[in-house]
């Protein structure tokens, strides 16, 4: 039996397989499913079982999964593609037999009616209609979404955003990680759902005094119309597709869909969530 973890050199997996290993699950017992086998060299480095897979190419899943193995699904990150992709890990994971599916929703679940949330919506059903076991990990926002990107933010002197007065109940990447590692090596959570976020939710005015107050610089939270927004991203790069969805999870927000504090992810992982404040404190440092 093996503890596998899908997409393992993206952000995410290398935090859960870290977590692994810190937890003392030895390294063998550990695989990493990845489609660029150099980039895993680090991982094969540690000990740690490389199988080299693609989401899109559902006949490189054949053999990747054992009967017994705990699988983590690492949701994908192509927008749009990700259905197919998941159903095809799905798949792969029924035919082998096992033990556990545990895969990276969005908070909310059916709840969540932004255009984020659906490919998640229907990777659920499909883990449902498979019949594994499964454990339900409902992401919320991640504090990195924002103070991985405070550059703008400092050299324009504003948190922009069209998200009234909503408020985001974000945690750490870490947090999250530590979560899914907690499931993978903890025993009872068969098809559990936890709703997974902060402790404490904060509205994007509070965030700019946050960044303010560390920074020393001036901050304001703008918060403008949606079509000026999608400007703003788009002009920024972003392709117009991707901009429009992060325009659509503002106004989420701005509804409180991602502003619960359930306390499911401070219980998994046995201490409180990290402040928005430490990760602030942590992409200043950078």
């Amino acid at each position: 039996m093996s503890l596998v973890i899908t997409g393992a050199t993206g952000h995410l997996g290398r935090l859960v397989i870290d977590g692994l290993l810190a937890a003392q699950v030895p390294a063998d017992q550990i695989a990493a499913v990845v489609r660029n086998k150099e980039k895993a060299a680090d991982l094969a480095a540690r000990g740690v079982e490389v199988r080299v897979a693609d989401y899109s190419a559902p006949e490189t899943l054949a053999g990747v999964f054992g009967a017994g193995d705990k699988v983590l699904l690492i949701s994908g990150s192509e927008v749009g593609q990700r259905v197919p992709q998941h159903r095809a890990v799905i798949d792969a994971a029924r035919t082998a037999g096992v033990a556990l599916l545990a895969y990276t929703g969005v908070l909310g679940g059916p709840a969540a009616d932004f255009q984020l949330a659906a490919e998640h919506k229907v990777t659920e059903q499909a883990i449902l209609d498979s019949g594994l076991p499964y454990v339900f990990l409902r992401n919320g926002w991640y504090h990195e979404n924002y103070t991985e990107n405070l550059a703008p933010v400092l050299e324009h002197g504003a948190v922009v955003a069209r998200a009234g007065e909503g408020r985001v109940a974000s945690a750490s990447r870490a947090d999250y990680a530590a979560a899914a590692v907690a499931v993978l090596t903890g025993e009872g959570h068969e098809n559990a759902t936890y709703e997974l976020s902060g402790d404490v939710a904060w509205s994007f005015a509070e965030y700019a005094a946050e960044v303010a107050r560390q920074s020393g610089k001036e901050i304001g939270y703008a918060n403008v119309p949606a079509e000026q927004l999608l400007a703003i991203l788009t002009g920024a790069g972003l392709p117009e597709q991707l901009a429009a969805i992060l325009v659509d999870v503002d106004a989420a927000i701005e509804r409180g869909l991602l502003a619960g504090t359930s306390g499911d992810l401070a219980r998994l992982i046995g201490r409180p969530t990290t402040p928005i404040a430490d990760a602030v404190a942590a992409a200043l440092k950078n």
